[in-house]
């Protein structure tokens, strides 16, 4: 398959654990909680896999090879801490704002940052030059942000902070993507990645977690008993981690970013349209706002796209 149409499907997989996610921590009332028990689950998927997958584990000596080797530096093996950080926003703002409008604002901060770290060669697959192409491209990205909010601007229905956090949330994710493109070039098993991503992330939120907790800030909840679907947060993480941290290297930050955001708008408006948030609903703004980062897609992704393909055949 074309790791276009992959990239695309893990946009997707971005979609459904964003309103998988949100739902559980409106039900909840702990985003913070939420984010654990999401992050959590996938760990526990993942270390079941591990069992009966000794690709894994010969990944995980390679990497410690690469480590002693000084092949790769240590704090780049953070990576899932990232991923933490990412989903303890994503299950706050969600709720808020709805998956679409979310994904928008997310999607631009992860194009901005995709210049960045493309640029200086973060993904391990060489340094990728900031063409003016791929600028127009992120800057497309970014005034469909502004579009899609529009009429929620007009009557004030919207919390700036919410789409600013979901933006610096799109930044999140586009360095840690780049982080772990680095770490599957060394330890050369998608699955080794994703073991240590959600060990990282498990292990950042559960410290945060109980320090909120000791201090006061938040509260333990009791599970609610559905619908099952807000628990599979987790699962769709490990598969979107184990997509992302092999085709990124081969398309780049920035072009994989642009794929993913047809996959994640189109999922988006789906799921808005049919099992929306809350006080969410589909304007003809947002439409316009997809449309206008389709148009970015087609103005810094195809070409870079075809010619990563052309290179390895």
């Amino acid at each position: 398959m074309r790791l276009d149409l992959l990239a695309a499907l893990s946009g997707v997989l971005i979609a459904l654990q964003a309103r998988t996610n949100g739902e559980l921590s409106l039900r909840l009332d702990n985003g913070l909680q939420a984010a654990f028990i999401s992050f959590s689950s996938g760990f526990l998927l993942i270390a079941f896999i591990t069992l009966f997958h000794p690709g894994i584990k010969d990944g995980a000596r390679k990497l410690r090879a690469a480590i002693a080797a000084k092949e790769i530096a240590p704090w780049t093996l953070f990576a899932g801490a990232l991923g933490g950080a990412f989903v303890a926003v994503q299950t706050q703002i969600v709720p808020l704002i709805g998956v679409a409008i979310y994904s928008v604002a997310s999607i631009a901060g992860q194009s901005a940052t995709s210049l960045v770290v493309d640029r200086i060669g973060l993904t391990g697959g060489g340094k990728k030059p900031i063409s003016m192409r791929r600028i127009a491209a992120a800057v497309v990205t970014v005034l469909a942000v502004f579009v899609s909010v529009l009429d929620r601007i007009e009557t004030k229905d919207l919390s700036f902070i919410a789409v600013a956090l979901a933006g610096l949330a799109g930044s999140i994710v586009g360095v840690q993507r780049a982080m772990n493109g680095l770490i599957n070039e060394h330890s050369q098993q998608s699955f080794t990645t994703s073991l240590l991503n959600f060990i990282m992330g498990s292990s950042a939120l559960g410290i945060v977690l109980l320090i909120a907790v000791a201090i006061g800030k938040v509260e333990f909840v009791a599970l609610p008993a559905g619908p099952w679907w807000i628990y599979m947060g987790g699962t769709i993480g490990v598969i979107y981690i184990a997509f992302t941290s092999t085709i990124v290297q081969h398309l780049g930050v920035l072009t994989f970013t642009l794929f993913s955001t047809g996959g994640t708008l189109v999922g988006a408006l789906l799921i808005d349209l049919i099992s929306p948030t809350e006080g969410v609903s589909v304007s003809a703004y947002l439409v316009s706002g997809i449309v206008m980062t389709f148009l970015g897609v087609l103005v810094g992704g195809v070409n870079s796209s075809k010619s990563s393909t052309q290179s390895k055949q």
